[in-house]
């Protein structure tokens, strides 16, 4: 093994420095994800690095904004709806910073809404609130991240482990988080009777929503981790190439256990945050949310295939997609329009996102 590896090996991360959420490069050649970018100049260039792509969905929010206060006027342009679009952002915003980490590691989780909604549920049954009662209710917030990261430990375990693939092994998470939701719930809805608990997650800090304040330190959060830790850098490095990583040190299946762990905790949280939101645990939560999460992350810039991640365009996606619902709610259209939209726009993202790695690599 060559020197630069061994280098690596001691380590235990790729050392070489890298652009801003691409995949980590090696001090001799090409980044650890694969073949190294062609560097282009001019506009071009600008637009596929993270500043132009940024710039591009900051660009389309404004015009969705615009198009909003055009179409539905001051009940669109009013402070009360603005932090409105952030309240209902935030939940599918949480889930969307854990959903980055997988796609950008290479893997799809299809479960979230289902461990979302289990975590609820099971936060909410009778025995759970009754001890939340005895003690206090950080109880079922303590419940809802441990079933979060249960549900992530096993999809993690199956695919790293097991080998499954992630659409197959999700899938089946899917289908059995939501059913065992069912089963405990008996298909009612499970209301919230501690006070204290809804006061404090339905409150607010000068003004700004508990709710949108935990979306934002859960974006630094993960903006610091996957940017400026070694568990950012092997993400990235397993996303672009697991074999090479592998060569690298990396223990690629424990790193993507991680992963999925993680999104089940950010599941979970955003099971708290529904909780206190509609002041219920019920099994029809997160419905669709694996849809609304991958098409935030894909939108913000982060490559599907993996090796690419960034937390400021999933922040912009998510904003994206919530602030059109909102236009298309103020203006009576109906759920199947929004979701022929959302449809099309994951469509052109991706397609786009493949033009401008062609252009990039060829």
């Amino acid at each position: 093994m060559s020197a630069d590896v061994t280098k690596v090996d001691q380590a235990g991360e790729p050392v070489a420095g890298r652009a801003e959420g691409d995949a980590t490069a090696t001090p001799s050649g090409p980044p650890v994800g694969g073949a190294a970018p062609r560097k282009d100049g001019g506009l071009a260039g600008f637009l596929s690095g993270p500043a132009g792509r940024n710039a591009g969905l900051v660009l389309a929010l404004i015009l969705l904004v615009v198009v909003g206060i055009v179409t539905a006027g001051d009940r669109f342009a009013s402070p009360e709806n603005a932090l409105t679009i952030l309240r209902l952002g935030s939940v599918i915003g949480v889930v969307s910073v854990g959903m980055t980490f997988v796609i950008s590691g290479g893997g799809i989780d299809l479960s979230v809404g289902a461990i979302v909604a289990l975590s609820s549920v099971w936060a909410t049954t009778v025995a759970t609130q009754t001890m939340a009662a005895n003690v206090h209710w950080i109880v079922m917030v303590v419940a809802a991240l441990v079933v979060g990261a249960v549900c992530g430990l096993v999809n993690g375990v199956l695919i790293a482990y097991g080998r499954m693939a992630p659409f197959i092994a999700t899938l089946a998470m899917l289908a059995a988080a939501r059913g065992l939701a069912e089963i405990i719930a008996k298909r009612r809805t499970q209301i919230i009777r501690d006070r204290g608990f809804i006061e404090f997650f339905g409150g607010s800090v000068l003004g700004i929503p508990v709710l949108v304040i935990m979306f934002a330190i859960v974006a630094v959060v993960g903006w610091v981790l996957l940017n400026r830790t070694t568990f950012g850098r092997r993400t990235l490095a397993i996303g672009g190439n697991p074999e090479a990583a592998r060569l690298a040190g990396i223990r690629v299946q424990r790193q993507t256990m991680y992963l999925y762990i993680l999104l089940g905790v950010a599941c979970g949280i955003a099971a708290v945050m529904i909780m206190a939101r509609t002041t219920t645990g019920t099994s029809t939560h997160g419905t669709l949310y694996e849809l609304d999460a991958i098409a935030a992350v894909v939108i913000g810039g982060t490559l599907l295939s993996g090796g690419r991640g960034t937390i400021v365009g999933t922040v912009l996606g998510v904003l994206i997609f919530t602030t059109l619902t909102n236009v298309f709610t103020l203006n009576n259209l109906d759920t199947s329009t929004q979701a022929v939209a959302k449809g099309a726009i994951i469509v052109a993202a991706v397609l786009l996102q493949q033009r401008v790695s062609r252009t990039r690599s060829g």
